[in-house]
C-alpha cells in the first residue's frame, strides 16, 4: 500500500458535507477514505463509477407547493390509485434496485 502523501482542497456546499459525513460517519468510514475509494473506482470504472444524465421527469418539491397546488397533487395520486396505476412496493423496490444496479 502506498503513503498517503498527496492532499486534495475541495469546495462543496456546507449542508451536503454534514449529511454526507453523518452517514459516512454511521458508516464508520472517514471522509478521506471514502474519497479515496471513489478516487480508486474512477480509475477502475475509467469515468465515474455512476451514470450521471439529466432525469427525464423533474421531481415535484412537496415543500414550495402552495396548498392548492399540494392538494392537486394528491389529488393526481388518488386518481392513480383509483385507476389501477400503482405498483405492489416489492416491485418498486426491485425497479430500483434494477435502475441503480444493486
Amino acid at each position: 500500500m502506498s503513503t498517503k502523501s498527496a492532499n486534495l482542497y475541495a469546495r462543496i456546499e456546507p449542508d451536503v458535507k454534514e449529511q454526507a459525513e453523518s452517514i459516512l460517519s454511521a458508516l464508520g468510514i472517514p471522509a478521506s477514505n471514502a474519497i479515496n475509494m471513489f478516487y480508486k473506482q474512477i480509475i477502475l470504472q475509467r469515468g465515474l463509477p455512476f451514470e450521471v444524465k439529466i432525469p427525464s421527469a423533474k421531481p415535484v418539491d412537496m415543500s414550495a407547493l402552495s396548498e392548492e397546488e399540494m392538494n392537486a397533487e394528491l389529488e393526481k395520486g388518488y386518481a392513480d390509485m383509483v385507476a389501477g396505476r400503482t405498483k405492489p412496493a416489492k416491485q418498486v423496490f426491485a425497479d430500483i434496485r434494477k435502475d441503480y444496479k444493486r
